[in-house]
């Protein structure tokens, strides 16, 4: 639990979603809230490479791929980066977190950086934040609800997405939440933690 005199530390992740798109935006608004660090699955980097340059928002900011994972352990005894970084953060956020890595955190899988931080995250310690962004096939499909709900069972807070027009043309519900709300609820769940040393869901969660 962070100091109340210090900045929070979010650690951002990001999965293979065209919303990575919205990432500079979002990284603007969490570098006003505390500090900020970045981890990129493989499929993410694709839609980051799209960024305009240069990206200020992003300026100084860390940002972490699978690579330096590998690159950071070299002998037993050397740190292991998902543990550090599960040791740095208050708060972990995916945004956007896609059909396939939300499948995977449900399921306990932890083959790239991301996930493996997720797998070994404490959440009795601090808050998890999700923002699902797909198709609404995929949103609205059986598989979403039962990983969502084991998610939430888990003490995730999720930012359901929202209805708009998506990559493939369709109107429907699958956008990722607008980096305003993601920020606002990530505040929100920060100041609930760092205030009263517990989370509620209620206020983030869809009813």
């Amino acid at each position: 639990m962070p100091d109340k005199k210090q900045r929070p530390h979010i650690l951002l992740g990001v999965t293979g979603s065209v919303a990575a798109i919205k990432v500079p935006q979002l990284c603007q608004l969490l570098g006003e809230i505390g500090d900020v660090k970045v981890i990129s699955t493989t499929a993410a980097q694709h839609f980051m490479a799209t960024w305009s340059a240069p990206a200020p928002h992003v300026e100084g900011m860390e940002f972490l791929n699978d690579k330096d994972e590998w690159h950071s352990w070299q002998r037993v005894g050397d740190e292991v980066l998902h543990i550090e970084l599960r040791r740095w953060a208050d708060i972990f956020i995916i945004a956007p977190l896609s059909a396939n890595s939300l499948a995977k955190l449900a399921n306990g899988m932890a083959d790239n950086l991301l996930t493996c931080v997720a797998r070994a995250w404490d959440h009795q310690a601090a808050n998890m934040l999700v923002a699902p962004a797909m198709n609404t096939c995929m949103w609205t499909g059986p598989f979403t609800a039962a990983h969502l709900a084991t998610l939430y069972n888990m003490g995730v807070a999720i930012l359901p997405p929202i209805s708009k027009r998506l990559a493939c043309g369709d109107t429907g519900v699958g956008a990722m939440a607008e980096p305003a709300s993601v920020a606002e609820a990530a505040r929100t769940l920060l100041q609930l933690k760092v205030w009263s040393g517990q989370t509620t869901l209620e206020s983030i969660m869809p009813a």
